[in-house]
């Protein structure tokens, strides 16, 4: 049986190995799942919430060896691993846990024209959620889908990165140990095959979180089986500093929002469109305090910078900075791997004097790669930020909350934040979503977790029935002048 094999990018050493699924283990694990979910889905939602809380103070309890175990296969700091995975997990699930059951309660419609019945909303579980997660962080995204689609009702089965499954495994176990019923969360192994035959199996509702082109046949695999999707993809996240932005507060953000997970975040500050009054002052204060990090054994409290996950980012960060360079650009600090010798290391790189056709502008880079453009004004700048088809996140900065705000008006992303980036995906109550080719749906949110499940819709009569409605049959000409006149009386004109 084949088998995939976990390294430690920062040290090559053999973290562990997971057996590949087999079309036939991926049709056994959604059938188990099935099983599971029908007495799951019965459960009220209310003690539903309580059951899945148990997880909370097991992760709160086990977070420093979760946070070892995430940065040996990950390569991100112990610092990111706690702050970043698992702070935002632990809260998400006492946020849903203890309001699921009022997000999900029937809502009622008024009816404006038709006052002698009623119509709600209810929602009911989907059945089976194919989670299909990422290698950049791989605890808290399919763990915290999986936590969303529990309390709508559903079981899981969770597809993890081929890059990282060992750390997947741990979310079976700890949902055992919350004593959470069997089979109600499992997960499968494999590369894309798999992923694929798991939307192929009879999984009712797919969330998956990856590239464009893999998001694309993604798409095309639940539109041709008619089930729902949620895809979170690509995003080339520009930041717009306004010449009255507070520099030393942007300069921090910048940096730490280009460079945390070593620039493997699909929010990362991946551009930055600066007004040419403040341009070269920024650039100063960006290259120092990236001059600064720290970068090295993520496993060590005082690394700033860890490893690259996956080693084929490397070469996308090479190949994108010699056409840069070919074209102009300057590189300030970094533009190569580092520490070659051991691990998957490249130095956080600053890059000036850049065009919006060169391709570090317009290819998502997911590396530690921040290129700085001089813009003339704000019009500018919103322009070039949505000369994108990307639209995950933005980031705008100035000292004016309301030029911030109606900046914001104008980027086409599915979120923007103003003088602050990254951290909205540990704000459960918060939509992440995207725009353009960066998504299709949202997780989190009230909104993000009724998409879990299926929306209902009941309208009943009040306190009677009528002995007949007026538009039963029969047909006759004394019926229909009744309706001409109703509908006159109701919407013409004197009364409009």
């Amino acid at each position: 049986m084949e088998r995939l094999v976990s390294t430690n990018p920062a040290t090559g050493e053999r973290l562990g190995d997971v057996a590949i699924a087999t079309p036939a283990d991926v049709t056994a694990a959604v059938q188990r799942a099935q099983e599971a979910q029908k007495s799951w889905g019965r459960v009220p939602i209310q003690e539903r919430g309580k059951r899945v809380m148990r997880l909370q103070g097991l992760l709160s309890d086990r977070c420093e060896d979760l946070a070892k175990k995430i940065t040996a296969e990950s390569g991100k700091t112990r610092y990111e691993s706690i702050t970043m995975e698992l702070a935002g997990l632990i809260d998400l699930v006492g946020y849903f846990g203890r309001r699921a059951h009022k997000i999900l309660a029937p809502q009622d419609i008024p009816l404006h024209l038709f006052k002698h019945r009623r119509s709600y909303v209810h929602y009911v579980p989907r059945g089976v959620v194919g989670i299909i997660s990422p290698w950049n962080f791989p605890f808290m995204i399919p763990f915290g889908e999986a936590i969303m689609a529990m309390l709508a009702g559903n079981a899981v089965v969770i597809k993890p990165s081929e890059i990282t499954p060992l750390i997947a495994n741990t979310i079976v176990d700890m949902v055992h140990e919350a004593k959470l019923p069997q089979d109600l969360v499992q997960v499968i192994h494999g590369r894309g095959e798999v992923g694929a035959a798991l939307i192929q199996s009879d999984v009712n509702y797919v969330c998956f979180t990856g590239s464009v082109a893999t998001g694309r046949r993604v798409a095309a695999a639940c539109g041709e089986r008619l089930i729902p999707c949620t895809l979170e993809l690509g995003g080339k996240a520009p930041a717009v500093v306004c010449a009255d932005a507070d520099l030393d507060r942007t300069a921090q953000a910048l940096v730490w929002g280009a460079f945390a997970n070593s620039g493997q975040v699909c929010a990362s500050v991946e551009r930055v469109y600066a007004d040419q009054a403040i341009h070269d002052a920024l650039l100063s204060k960006v290259v120092r305090l990236t001059q600064r990090l720290r970068q090295g054994d993520p496993s060590q409290l005082d690394t700033d910078v860890g490893a690259i996950c996956f080693d084929r980012q490397i070469s996308v960060a090479q190949e994108l900075l010699a056409d840069a360079q070919e074209n102009g650009a300057t590189i300030h600090c970094g533009g190569s791997q580092t520490r070659s010798t051991i691990g998957q290391f490249f130095g956080p790189t600053v890059v000036s004097n850049v065009t919006q056709d060169m391709r570090c502008m317009r290819e998502e880079s997911f590396a530690p790669i921040m290129p700085i453009m001089s813009v003339r004004n704000e019009t500018e700048a919103i322009r070039l930020a949505n000369d994108s088809q990307l639209g995950l996140l933005a980031y705008v900065f100035t000292s004016d909350k309301a030029k911030g705000r109606r900046i914001a008006d104008q980027i086409e992303a599915g979120t923007v934040m103003v003088n602050d980036v990254l951290v909205t995906y540990g704000a459960p109550e918060t939509p992440w979503m995207g725009v353009k080719t960066s998504g299709l749906g949202r997780v989190h949110s009230d909104e993000g977790l009724r998409d879990l499940c299926q929306a209902r819709h009941v309208n009943h009569d009040r306190l009677f029935s009528l002995p007949k409605e007026l538009w039963w049959y029969p047909y006759s000409e004394k019926g229909y002048r009744r309706a001409l006149k109703a509908l006159r009386l109701f919407f013409g004109k004197r009364l409009s």
